[in-house]
């Protein structure tokens, strides 16, 4: 997938991806224990605790076990953001109800939310979605939002 995604061979991306796990031999260790844990105890979990079911492990058919290798390694970072997001929509649609915000949320996309406010309300909602995102779980590293605005997506990405 690297080598589609870059337009680079097969081989070059096999050296990046090498390269990288030599290089932070922590992730390689975390993604590993990942998918022992998923064939040990049948399931990996969130920070939040949420478990996702991996039976794919166990099998005997090489696809199906690559694939539910992948699935262990990806699923607790993965689901992790999910959990993130959406106990920050939750933070954020109940300080908007409390403060009085015109503001709405529109739209959740990985790890942006969309909203449409009026003009004037948008110091306002960017310091209660800052907050809020940025206060969603209290983790070792830091939680960082950035706040784009325009008249549509693509202007928030330009600002």
């Amino acid at each position: 997938a690297l080598s589609q995604q870059l337009r680079i061979t097969h081989a070059e991306a096999r050296e990046f991806i090498d390269r990288y796990f030599e290089r932070f031999t922590g992730v390689r260790s975390f993604l590993d224990s990942g998918v022992q844990h998923a064939r040990t105890h049948g399931y990996v979990q969130t920070i939040f605790g949420r478990r996702r079911y991996v039976p794919e492990v166990r099998e005997r058919n090489f696809n199906i076990r690559a694939f539910g290798e992948r699935v262990a390694a990806n699923s607790p970072i993965q689901g992790s953001a999910a959990d993130l997001i959406k106990i920050a929509m939750v933070r954020v649609a109940n300080a908007l109800r409390e403060r009085g915000l015109e503001a709405n949320m529109l739209l959740q996309v990985h790890d942006e939310l969309v909203f449409e406010a009026p003009a004037r309300e948008i110091d306002a909602l960017t310091e209660v979605v800052k907050a809020e995102m940025e206060g969603a779980a209290d983790l070792a590293v830091p939680l960082v939002v950035d706040v784009g605005t325009g008249g549509n997506w693509l202007e928030t990405k330009l600002d």
